[in-house]
């Protein structure tokens, strides 16, 4: 069946769903609906912050650089990725936000795809 096949370019795609390429938040039916994971491609100029901090997230992640310099801050500890393939992994309720030191592309990995969540208009500090 052609619907379990998508085809896309994450830097074209993403940006309509606030960078998400996969999740529950897609049309059902579509080959990127999943109530198991979500997929987020974050292409971010320099100085790129989140405006505000996550609280009590119900997901674990896993964040991965692509390119650039990406720091990712938690309570009491700030982690800074640097070389292509460095990743951070946090758990369920770990307060985060996190700051782009330069141009920076990160892959981001949040799971379970929980249903009810809804992706937002962006909220960055510019």
């Amino acid at each position: 069946m052609t619907e379990d096949i998508y085809v896309g370019n994450a830097n074209i795609d993403a940006p309509e769903e606030r960078g998400w390429l996969l999740g529950h938040f897609m049309p059902e039916g579509d080959a990127r609906h999943s109530t198991d994971v979500e997929i987020k491609w974050g292409v971010h100029p320099p100085g790129d912050a989140r405006a505000a901090w996550v609280h009590g997230e119900d997901r674990t992640a896993l964040l991965v650089l692509i390119s650039g310099r990406f720091r990712m801050e938690f309570p009491g500890r700030d982690v800074v990725l640097s070389k292509q393939g460095d990743y951070v992994v946090w758990g369920r309720g770990v307060d985060h936000s996190w700051y782009a030191e330069e141009e920076s592309v990160v892959l981001t990995v949040r799971w379970p795809s929980i249903p009810g969540y809804k992706v937002e208009a962006a909220e960055t500090v510019p």
